[in-house]
Formats: structure tokens, C-alpha cells, sequence
């Protein structure tokens, strides 16, 4: 399952446009014009945008927090995500809720749930309506290690072995759950291994590097639709942010940080891109300069559209 240079391209395009708005959206967070938390997901771009970039039209798709890549990639648009964080009486939520607390139901883009692992009894019930219908439909959803340690996950789960749902769930390890190590809310080796315990398939996959994610989330999804059962893919990356913008990550050591940082996702798959001759610097940065420009224009959209009516 090869990506292709035309792919690779695309991939890199999203992977910037994420970088890039969610720094957009940090700006407008420290000005004051958004309202509610915001999410990074600096240094998880490729484990996002990858394993999204596996799924085909008609597929569904739950984010949580860290998964703006998911989002765009899925065809939610800079201007409407501008407006949410900013509760605009435009934006998909109507001014109603923010981040990604909002459905784009024709692109086959739906909320994520606020209790962590519920998720994937949604998404499975979603695909289980559209197997009745005679559909294939794969759908995707995302958990961090604090999520796989809750009950609805093991709930979620356990129907999507037994009932055989297509179901791709992304557990996106990270190193944290809010402020605690993986380690002291969790003693399992890695998050795959408990694939075993349901009788289900798994695999980890290096989440910075985009690539391996692409080819590793492909054949998940394959796995899913083929009628073989859900598949946990554990992509292994790190956050480099607080938990949200408020968050100073005190609890984080700073060696630990800059090691990670070393390894960024898009820096990497620059160097690779270089490297193919799938893209040179020029053609890097001319797309650099065209995202800037849309990006320009939807905050400048943005910042003019209405805020909601109280009644």
C-alpha cells in the first residue's frame, strides 16, 4: 500500500494546514476572541492526518481534542473551524459550542463525545445501522491511553468483536493523560496488547512518521471492511503542548520535551519529501505561501461574521 507522490503531496498540504491554523487559533485564543478551551495537537499532526487520509468517501469519522488533521482532512473548512473557536452565529455549532464540538454529517464528520470511550459504541452502532442498509461503511474514532482505561471503552469494544463492526480505533499514545504518565493509570505494555483480551487485531505504528502511518491505517481499515472485526491501531507519537492552551505543562520534563521536539512530524516528513524528490524547497514553500493566504482570508472571514443571537 504505497503513497503515492501526488498523496504525499496532499498529505504534506495538511499536515501544514494543521500547523498552521491551529497556530492561527492560538493567536486569536491570546487576543481573547475565542471562547472555551483550546486543544493542541502540536507534535500529533501525522497520526491524524494519516490515519484519516486511509479512510474513503462515505466513511465516518469521530475526532476528540488532539485531531484537527482528522477534521480537515475529512473536509471541514479553515473558515468554519475559525468560526467555531470563535462561536460565531456562522460557524457549524451556531455559537452554541466550540473547538470540534461539532457534525458535518455530508462529509461523514460527527462530534466526538465528551465521555472519553464512549465513542466507540457510537461509532459502532453508526456502522451497525448502515450494515443492516447493506453498506460497508468503515467508520473511525480516536482514543488517548486514559480513555482505553475507562469502562465505556471496554463496553465499546467487546460489542464491536462480538457483532464484528468495522471499526478503526486510533489510540493515539501520547505520553499523558492530562498531567499523569502513561504509566501510573495504566500497566499494560502498550495499548495494543489489550486488542488480545477482545479477540480483536491490532498494530503500532510510529505516529510521526506520516507515511507509515497512511500504509498502517490502510490496512486497518481493509481489515474492517473486509467483515474481519474492529482493529486498534496504536500510534506511537507525544504531545508537546499542555493538555490544553491554559496548561504550562509544568509536570513535564524539559529534556523529555526537546527530545520529541526533535523528532517533529512535518520536519521529518520534509526531509523524506526532500530527500524522494516528490518536493523540493521551492515547491514547499510555495505552499507554505498559498495555506498562509487562505488562512489569511478565512480569519479575516471569520473575525466578520456575527456573533449569535442570546435569544
Amino acid at each position: 500500500m504505497t503513497v503515492s507522490p501526488e498523496e504525499q503531496r496532499s498529505l504534506y498540504r495538511h499536515l501544514l494546514l494543521t500547523r498552521l491554523l491551529e497556530e492561527r487559533m492560538v493567536s486569536l485564543y491570546r487576543q481573547g476572541k475565542t471562547n472555551g478551551g483550546l486543544y493542541r495537537c502540536l507534535g500529533q499532526e501525522a497520526t491524524a492526518v494519516g490515519t484519516a487520509f486511509a479512510l474513503e468517501e462515505g466513511d465516518l469519522l469521530m475526532p476528540l481534542i488532539r485531531d484537527l488533521g482528522a477534521v480537515l482532512v475529512k473536509g471541514a473548512r479553515p473558515v468554519d473551524l475559525l468560526r467555531q473557536v470563535m462561536t460565531k452565529a456562522d460557524a457549524p455549532a451556531k455559537g452554541r459550542d466550540g473547538f470540534l464540538h461539532f457534525s458535518l454529517p455530508g462529509k461523514g464528520l460527527y462530534c466526538g463525545i465528551a465521555m472519553l470511550g464512549t465513542s466507540v459504541s457510537v461509532v459502532g452502532g453508526m456502522v451497525l445501522a448502515d450494515r443492516f442498509l447493506g453498506k460497508k461503511t468503515v467508520g473511525m474514532t480516536y482514543l488517548g491511553e486514559g480513555g482505553t482505561s475507562t469502562g465505556a471503552f471496554h463496553e465499546g469494544i467487546n460489542l464491536a468483536a462480538v457483532q464484528k463492526l468495522p471499526v478503526v480505533v486510533v489510540l493515539e499514545y501520547n505520553r499523558y493523560s492530562y498531567s499523569t504518565p502513561s504509566e501510573m493509570q495504566c500497566t499494560a505494555a502498550t495499548l495494543a496488547d489489550k486488542a488480545a483480551g477482545y479477540g480483536v487485531a491490532s498494530a503500532i505504528v510510529d505516529g510521526n512518521d506520516v507515511l507509515a502511518v497512511v500504509e498502517a491505517a490502510r490496512r486497518a481499515v481493509a481489515h474492517a471492511r473486509e467483515g474481519r472485526g474492529p482493529f486498534l491501531l496504536e500510534c506511537k507519537t507525544y504531545r508537546r503542548k499542555g493538555h490544553a492552551e491554559h496548561d504550562g505543562q509544568h509536570y513535564v520534563d524539559s529534556e523529555e520535551l526537546a527530545e520529541w521536539s526533535r523528532r517533529d512530524p512535518i520536519a521529518r516528513f520534509e526531509r523524506e519529501l526532500e530527500a524522494s524528490g516528490v518536493m523540493d524547497d521551492a515547491a514547499r514553500a510555495a505552499v507554505h505561501a498559498e495555506v498562509d493566504a487562505e488562512l489569511d482570508a478565512a480569519v479575516a472571514e471569520a473575525e466578520a461574521s456575527p456573533a449569535p443571537v442570546p435569544d
